[in-house]
């Protein structure tokens, strides 16, 4: 989340850019990406032998164990979809970048009034093409809000289910 909120703090043109290019070029940003990577590998090996041990206990650990997995495969594919939008976010924040960019380099430039005007044109395609990149991050982030408050619910859901269950076995 942390990393989310750092790609999406709005920062002065040129610290967002190095910032980018630090992450995007960076070897030490790429082994942590690997390792993290292998960290994940080792940890869903790990899980696999559970299924095992399960097989000599009474049924109410098996509800457990049960519940426990359902509740860990919903956690992984939230936080599956949520590396999807920071991914997403990161590869629209470079366009964005990207186009600043090119936008700063024409309006510096000085041409004569035929070229101007064309140039007025693509300057105007890519600002539009700019507000529809922050129209489309504004919308992930709407999308991720309204996931998240259906994740908390189906929590609250699950967990009052839980509850009504363990009554009516008393």
């Amino acid at each position: 989340m942390a990393v989310f909120m750092g790609l999406i703090l709005p920062l002065p043109f040129t610290v967002k850019r190095k910032l980018f290019t630090f992450i995007s070029e960076s070897p030490v940003v790429a082994k942590l990406q690997y390792g993290l990577k292998l960290e994940l590998a080792s940890f869903h090996k790990e899980g696999g032998g559970m299924a095992a041990a399960a097989l000599g206990t009474d049924r109410m650990e098996i509800q457990a164990r049960k519940f426990y997995s359902q509740r860990n495969m919903y956690l992984c594919g939230f936080t599956l979809f949520l590396s999807l939008i920071l991914n997403r976010t990161y590869t629209m924040i470079l366009e964005v970048l990207r186009l600043e960019e090119k936008v700063k380099l024409l309006e510096s430039e000085k041409k004569s009034g035929a070229k101007q005007a064309v140039e007025a044109g693509e300057v105007a395609r890519l600002k539009k093409q700019l507000e529809g990149k922050d129209r489309d991050l504004e919308t992930l982030k709407k999308q991720c809000e309204g996931l998240t408050r259906e994740y908390h619910s189906l929590g609250d859901k699950v967990a009052g289910e839980k509850d009504a269950t363990s009554k009516k076995d008393l």
